[in-house]
């Protein structure tokens, strides 16, 4: 017998993009502008309903591709928010993504929306319950990048050692020992030096670097511990 569920209340589920971007020197988030009430012209996480034909993950993917134009972009699944009042027109439960994007690719972001990048430092006020998402993203994101590379995700694929360092700085809003950062960046061994130069830092240039998937793959397998 199919049991009724009639009887049970329904509510609606939403998903909200924290889109992370870096400029070599921030780490930055994009927002978008709300374009219906309530709270119209106020600042907002991007965010859109779970159709019915479609897994979370799916309608995550969706979202950001609506608004960047992007695809295979780095996505993890944060948390859920359910408190009863989170939104005044309905019962909407909220299970957010944050997202790192490598700001160097071919981003196309939807005119449509109003879209613009904030320092984290510099966020505005958003609505309803998106701060707190932002600030549970960036605690998630610290721990992820501390114990996993996720964060080569917001470098282009060549990069120096001063743009990890800057990364990193941005990432836990601390500044580090220069000799001692690249010590502890070479000791882990997932690096590729190229024999290509950054020329724009200094006269003699600085080396450009790839971080190496298959090495770190093979030491993952042989119960490697990446951790900065």
């Amino acid at each position: 017998m199919v049991k009724d569920y009639s009887q049970y209340p329904t509510h609606l589920i939403a998903v909200d993009c924290i889109i992370f971007g870096f400029d070599g020197r921030n780490l930055n988030i994009l927002l978008v502008k709300r374009n219906f009430e309530p709270k119209k012209g106020e600042w907002s996480l991007m965010g859109g309903f779970v159709n019915a034909d479609e897994t979370l993950d799916q309608a995550a993917n969706r979202v950001l591709t609506s608004l960047t134009g992007l695809e295979n972009i780095y996505l993890e699944q944060l948390n859920c928010y359910s408190e009863i009042d989170r939104e005044p027109t309905a019962r909407i439960i909220s299970v957010p993504y944050y997202a790192l994007i490598n700001v160097d690719k071919n981003i196309k972001i939807n005119k449509k929306y109003s879209a613009k990048w904030f320092s984290l430092k510099k966020i505005p006020e958003l609505i309803f319950d998106h701060n707190k998402m932002v600030k549970d993203a960036v605690t998630r994101l610290q721990y992820r990048a501390s114990t996993r590379p996720i964060g080569f995700e917001l470098l282009p694929e060549k990069f120096t050692m001063k743009d990890i360092q800057n990364l990193y700085e941005a990432i836990f809003d601390e500044k580090y020992d220069k000799r001692n950062f690249i010590s502890k960046i070479n000791s882990l061994g997932i690096l590729l030096k190229t024999e290509e130069k950054d020329m724009t830092s200094s006269r003699k240039g600085s080396f450009l670097y790839r971080f190496d998937e298959e090495e770190y793959n093979k030491k993952i397998s042989n119960g490697f511990m990446f951790k900065i």
